[in-house]
């Protein structure tokens, strides 16, 4: 199953790396509709506080940093075997979704 055609041995990874690229994207989309709407949030609010305003430039900040994770293992993607998630990488995606979450439950419940 995970070997060329030919019986070579050789890894044949099939559609897997794009499926995962494709993964990639999806949930950066995801994280970027999530700012868009605590940035909508916020323009919206008659008088943001601070905690508000604070919380929706963490949000930005942890998607940028989720980006760059996300089109660094995307761009990984296109090799024939790409290196595997390191730990750091793997910490930083996990920090941001909790970042993500809470500041966005900060803009929610703060509205401002």
């Amino acid at each position: 199953m995970g070997t060329a055609p030919d019986g070579s041995g050789a890894r044949d990874p099939g559609l897997q790396p794009e499926r995962t690229r494709l993964a990639w994207r999806r949930t950066t989309l995801s994280c970027t509709v999530v700012v868009a709407l605590a940035v909508r949030r916020l323009t919206q609010s008659v008088a943001p506080g601070v905690v508000t305003a604070g919380a929706v430039a963490l949000t930005g900040v942890a998607w940028l940093v989720f980006g760059l994770v996300a089109h660094g293992r995307m761009r990984a993607m296109a090799a024939g075997r790409p290196p595997v998630l390191g730990t750091r990488g793997a910490g930083l995606v996990a920090l941001c979704t909790v970042v993500l979450a809470v500041s966005v439950a900060v803009v929610l419940v703060g509205g401002g």
